[in-house]
């Protein structure tokens, strides 16, 4: 009876730690020791694609990729996406007209506002950050946003402090991921941490945003 069971229980022991990896998720370490947040990699060719908890999916160059490591904290399921996960009319112009002030692409911005705030003008998030583009109080002051739930206050300041990131961040081959990262975590995080500092919520956040932009450029 011993032997049987022990026949039986292998192949599900087997199924459990082949399962692990996907459940926890993984970090995929640069050469440049930067890491991104994914739920899988699979290879393809010379490159490796990286796919997010939302579906979507980057992929890089697996020459930059120095190796993985395993996520050891599994998160519960994810909340259904709210509602308000597009824009609202109006948002749209709002967004173009910013990100030609400021020289960015306006599906970085839209991608932005889509992580931070899934478009909802008077989120605020449990740290205090207000509006669309999530401006903290004192970010918003010194960009001269009076109204931080004014749609377009919010997106001006906001893509100002981006264009802000894009060029501390100039120079580098992660530009943007470092531009990200210094949006979310600020930029004394990113400097101290040579790259993307180690937090799960900006590791996310960086992906997320990596991976709309490519589907919103590919759209076009």
């Amino acid at each position: 009876m011993g032997r049987d069971y022990t026949r039986l229980l292998r192949p599900l022991l087997l199924i459990a730690v082949a399962l692990a990896p996907l459940q926890a998720g993984e970090y995929a370490v640069l050469t440049t020791g930067f890491r991104i947040h994914a739920e899988r990699h699979a290879a393809d060719g010379d490159s490796t694609i990286l796919y997010d908890r939302s579906g979507g999916s980057t992929t890089i160059a697996t020459a930059l990729i120095s190796g993985f490591e395993v996520e050891d904290y599994i998160p519960p399921p994810p909340e259904p996406a709210p509602a308000s996960a597009a824009p609202a009319p109006g948002l749209g112009a709002l967004i173009e007209q910013a990100a030609q002030r400021h020289g960015l692409a306006p599906e970085l911005v839209h991608s932005v506002i889509a992580a931070e705030s899934s478009y909802n003008p008077a989120a605020v998030s449990p740290k205090g950050a207000l509006g669309l583009m999530q401006l903290m109080p004192e970010t918003a002051r010194e960009l001269n946003v009076a109204q931080p739930f004014d749609p377009a206050q919010n997106i001006e300041g906001g893509s100002l402090y981006l264009r802000r990131m894009m060029e501390r961040y100039a120079g580098f081959k992660n530009q943007l991921p470092r531009a990200l990262a210094a949006y979310n975590a600020g930029p004394g995080k990113v400097d101290l941490y040579g790259g993307l500092p180690p937090y799960r919520e900006t590791t996310e956040f960086v992906s997320r945003v990596l991976a709309r932009f490519e589907r919103l450029k590919s759209a076009r």
